[in-house]
């Protein structure tokens, strides 16, 4: 059984800085793919940034420049370094994994770790 497990999250004041991390239950390694997802309230559940096994990176439109995800295999771990964070940030963070066996994909998800960017 895979687990997830966010970090970080919290309170910051616009124009700051935080660090997500989300902790696997095993070797990362296996995914070919992880990400971070966000949800903010009213709203769907948009794909923030994601990396793949061979370290290609994707960033939605509006938070390019300000965050950087990052894999660790070693520490079996992925990242979400956020700077000049704004009010439109504020969401519940998800992380997300992917692993592909034969044919099949199978989807993991965290908890989830709530970020509010508020003066």
């Amino acid at each position: 059984q895979v687990q997830l497990v966010e970090s970080g999250g919290g309170l910051v004041q616009p124009g700051g800085s935080l660090r997500l991390s989300c902790a696997a239950s095993g070797s990362i390694f296996r995914f070919n793919a992880m990400g971070w997802y966000r949800q903010a309230p009213g709203k769907q559940r948009e794909l923030v940034a994601s990396t793949t096994r061979g370290s290609s990176t994707y960033y939605v439109d509006s938070v390019k420049g300000r965050f950087t995800i990052s894999r660790d295999n070693a520490k079996n771990t992925v990242s979400l370094q956020m700077s000049s964070l704004k009010p439109d940030d504020t969401a519940v963070y998800y992380c997300e994994a992917i692993e592909t066996v034969g044919a099949l994909n199978y989807e993991y998800w965290g908890q989830g770790t709530q970020v509010t960017v508020s003066s």
